[in-house]
């Protein structure tokens, strides 16, 4: 079988990319300007300005796969978890 990472809704590219970089912060996997208690990691329109800004960035060449498995492995865990609040009609998007 083969896999394909065909882009589904493009829309969500950069959102997904937001996500990644709040669930780095969260990990402290920022380098550069920020160290981890310097931003509030909840709120996710300061964490795309520490990373647009260039304060702080992930270089992702330098992880380990386990560190870059465990952020993508935190992107899955919070999307199942926001789609069961959506299907108990908890969450509305």
């Amino acid at each position: 079988m083969s896999r394909s990472n065909k882009v589904i809704v493009p829309q969500c590219k950069s959102v997904l990319n937001q996500m990644k970089y709040e669930i780095a912060a969260e990990f402290g996997l920022m380098n550069g300007g920020y160290s981890a208690g310097s931003a509030d990691t909840e709120f996710a329109g300061e964490l795309g300005a520490v990373h647009a800004s260039g304060t702080g960035s992930v270089n992702w060449s330098t992880l380990s796969s386990r560190q870059a498995g465990s952020v993508g492995g935190e992107i899955t865990k919070r999307l199942v978890s926001q789609a069961e609040q959506v299907l108990n009609g908890g969450l509305t998007l």
